[in-house]
């Protein structure tokens, strides 16, 4: 079994809208999928069509190790449905600058990196990664060489914001 997608871990909604979460550290615990606390989310899923939308914590439930075996950085979570993948950092900081969005793009470049060697990552064909803030839900769009950087690097668009849309393939 791939490890990117323990049953374990795996929820699946097709709610209309429905929440990513995460604790602030400490404790360290997994990211959730929410879909009945509007207040703790961190991330909205726009569910248009009533996708059945998966969802896998990634920190703290898959193990991706550097080649000195110490752990790597990782992203929170990913949702996928059919050809598309989402990757997501959920953010609850009310920095002043773009530190978290930095820190952010680190997680998820690492995770997108560890993924991208499986054969499944093939399987998708829109990937896309998001850092989603709740203290900052609207960020300035200063990103752009940020954004066009990571899709020239990884091959996944980056987007800085708290709502996902899975309405259709297209942002």
């Amino acid at each position: 079994m791939n490890k990117f997608f323990p049953k374990k871990y795996k929820l699946t909604s097709k709610k209309k809208r429905f929440g990513l979460c995460d604790c602030p550290p400490p404790p360290h615990q997994m990211a959730y999928l929410d879909e009945k606390n509007g207040e703790n989310w961190i991330a909205v899923v726009e569910n248009f069509y009533e996708y059945e939308i998966n969802f896998i914590p990634v920190d703290y439930c898959i193990e991706l190790k550097r080649p000195d075996h110490t752990m790597d950085n990782r992203c929170d979570c990913f949702l996928f449905h059919e050809t598309t993948i989402v990757f997501v950092e959920l953010k609850q900081r009310n920095e002043y600058g773009s530190k978290w969005v930095a820190d952010g793009e680190k997680q998820l470049r690492a995770t997108i990196r560890h993924f991208e060697k499986r054969p499944v990552a093939r399987d998708f064909t829109v990937k896309k990664a998001y850092i989603a803030n709740s203290a900052k839900p609207l960020f300035r769009t200063g990103q752009m060489v940020r954004m066009e950087n990571f899709y020239s690097d990884t091959g996944y668009i980056l987007l800085v914001k708290n709502r996902i849309h899975f309405d259709n393939h297209e942002e």
